[in-house]
């Protein structure tokens, strides 16, 4: 058995004197792990960090096997994200999240949209912009999605201020005001999306107030379906971004 493909560092563990057992998001197939002959050596240890992009071949006998990674380095992050809290707490938070998937499984768009989510991680207002829909698309991979372009009650589009803590469908603004105590906010800003491509000026005018409330959305479904019934809790990392953020409220 033989594949090729990009893979994102998630972590990596010593395995004997000198090899080390890695853990990629891979674009094509999913998490994997792989065996790295000479993982722990001076050359090697510096492109087998979290959020460094390579390029890998995997190879074993059989399909079910660990099996052993060629590897080459593509984008080393790594320095820059040790330089910056925001980044080292992203790829600990995309590294916790993308563990929630099953292995050897595709799933392109994560990987894609935690590359982009890498790239600015140094800047905290974008950054968790992404984050707040990288959760969102977790959610739905993990069978969890949200309705959010329309009203639950009413079917409008039009004023769509919050969502129901039960069901996680949109509620608008004349719907939902007798019960607005009981909902959660969600932010006008956080539903224009975030693509591939996106304006970076854009992102950085979402308030601090916005960003905070997308994340308390995205959490509260996070641990409701997923982290309470795994008897996982939330990274830790995710309260320092939220941390970070509030250096920049006004």
């Amino acid at each position: 058995m033989e594949w090729n493909g990009q893979g994102l560092v998630l972590g990596v563990r010593r395995h004997g004197e000198t090899s080390a057992i890695l853990e990629l998001m891979t674009r094509d197939h999913g998490r994997y792990l792989g065996l790295v002959r000479g993982g722990r050596s001076r050359k090697m240890r510096p492109v087998l960090q979290p959020g460094n992009l390579v390029n890998v071949v995997w190879r074993a006998r059989l399909d079910e096997h660990l099996g052993y990674y060629q590897i080459e380095p593509e984008l080393l992050r790594a320095a820059s994200i040790m330089e910056n809290r925001s980044s080292l707490f992203c790829v600990q938070i995309l590294a916790a999240h993308l563990r929630l998937l099953p292995e050897r499984e595709s799933f392109s768009r994560m990987f894609n949209a935690a590359n982009i989510i890498l790239d600015h991680a140094h800047i905290p207002q974008i950054s968790t912009h992404l984050m707040i829909h990288f959760e969102i698309a977790l959610l739905e991979a993990l069978g969890f999605g949200l309705s959010l372009d329309k009203c639950v009650v009413s079917g409008s589009t039009e004023e769509l201020v919050w969502v129901s803590p039960k069901s996680g469908c949109a509620v608008s603004r004349s719907e939902g005001e007798p019960w607005a105590d009981k909902l959660l906010r969600l932010p006008e800003r956080i539903l224009r999306g975030a693509s591939d491509e996106f304006a970076e000026d854009q992102m950085q005018e979402i308030s601090v107030d916005d960003l905070k409330a997308g994340l308390a959305l995205t959490g509260h479904f996070l641990e409701r379906n997923v982290y309470i019934p795994r008897a996982l809790q939330a990274p830790d990392e995710r309260a320092r971004l939220i941390g970070e953020l509030s250096k920049f409220e006004s």
